[in-house]
């Protein structure tokens, strides 16, 4: 009989795609189960099998609501030890975020072995809770800032995970297109700024330039946008949620992006030029150290948002996209950052950790 382990996610797609990762992984050797939050289901496939949803609220979002909210989390640590209970699942993996709190309540009170999965460059709160409960957690790096020194043997150091479906990328010869393709990436959840500041900038840019937008946004916006694009004269394509990117990232040139980890790893990954500019009000500035990681290793560009004015990001973009040399140094920094990220390797790892613990 296999060996059962439950991976716990939910809230954004920068949570649940990991854990879809995760699965992909450790299907093959165990029996695996994920539950998710209400908000975290809308990124995994209705036929999705094994999938329990266990709502968690917020219990700072509306003080208010605070005696209510701490009555239904309490309810929801219930529903988890049942949960863990009945399906004898002695092996859990959380991707952090609150809405994984009732699990790795429960799991701590039942006794069952709890690994954590922090993909930012800063760790995160609910990991820090549990840290001194965990076996092991994943990480990208062993310089995780806010990470307790005796904690350090517990840190499980893993290639960037990419979806098994990008592992047979090619390099695609992108000289013959007519014009330069944009990725605009806001981040699962989309972003205000990436859909009324930067719109400014790339009307000017579309000027001097035949460009086509690929650009994620949330739905509310789309018909500003396209009113705006139509306007301008910009060929694009709106969209607010995929759970793949691969073809689009094929076709890209250069791409403006948030910093969400899952993000970062697929563009370098598919070797996309990009320019970060980290969400200002990420937990701990995670977003703004998780970018600079990969500046430091030449793989971007990087500004932060209280810098940018609509002058300056013209000039920042335009010097980026017309100094081929540039480009070039950054696509090979990238290529020699995941000369070893295969799903193979990564497999390896990720398996050797959960069958030594």
């Amino acid at each position: 009989m296999r060996e059962k382990i439950l991976i716990s996610t939910g809230g954004s797609g920068g949570h649940v795609i990991p854990a879809l990762n995760f699965y992909e992984h450790l299907k093959n050797d165990y029996d695996i189960f994920l539950t998710t939050d209400l908000r975290g289901s809308r990124f995994i496939n209705s036929d999705f099998c094994n999938k329990t949803i266990i709502d968690v609220p917020d219990i700072k979002k509306n003080i208010l609501k605070i005696p209510i909210n701490l009555l239904y989390f309490f309810f929801s640590i219930i529903k988890s030890i049942i949960f863990l209970k009945k399906n004898k699942i002695n092996k859990i993996i959380s991707t952090g975020g609150y809405m994984t709190l009732p699990i790795c309540i429960a799991s701590k009170l039942i006794k069952s072995k709890l690994f954590l999965f922090e993909p930012n460059m800063v760790l995160g709160k609910s990991n820090s809770i549990f840290l001194n409960q965990c076996k092991k957690i994943f990480c990208y790096s062993d310089e995780i800032k806010k990470f307790p020194k005796k904690h350090q043997n517990k840190i499980e150091i893993i290639y960037p995970l990419i979806k098994k479906e990008n592992y047979n990328f090619y390099n695609v010869d992108k000289k013959s297109a007519n014009s330069k393709i944009f990725l605009i990436i806001g981040g699962s959840q989309g972003a205000n700024f990436f859909q009324t500041e930067l719109i400014h900038t790339i009307n000017k840019l579309g000027k001097k330039l035949k460009l086509f937008i690929y650009h994620q946004a949330n739905r509310d916006n789309f018909k500003n946008l396209e009113f705006f694009y139509k306007k301008n004269n910009i060929s694009f394509n709106l969209f607010d949620f995929k759970n793949s990117l691969k073809d689009i990232y094929k076709k890209a040139d250069f791409c403006i992006t948030r910093a969400g980890a899952s993000t970062l790893a697929e563009l370098i990954y598919f070797k996309v030029p990009f320019l970060a500019i980290p969400f200002p009000y990420s937990t701990d500035d995670h977003q703004i150290y998780n970018a600079q990681f990969y500046k430091n290793k030449n793989c971007c560009w990087l500004i932060e948002q209280k810098d940018i004015t609509e002058n300056i990001l013209l000039e920042i973009i335009s010097k980026i996209i017309f100094d081929k040399k540039d480009i070039q140094q950054k696509r090979k920094a990238m290529e020699e950052f995941n000369f070893n990220n295969t799903w193979e390797n990564n497999n390896k790892l990720i398996l050797k950790t959960f069958n030594e613990n």
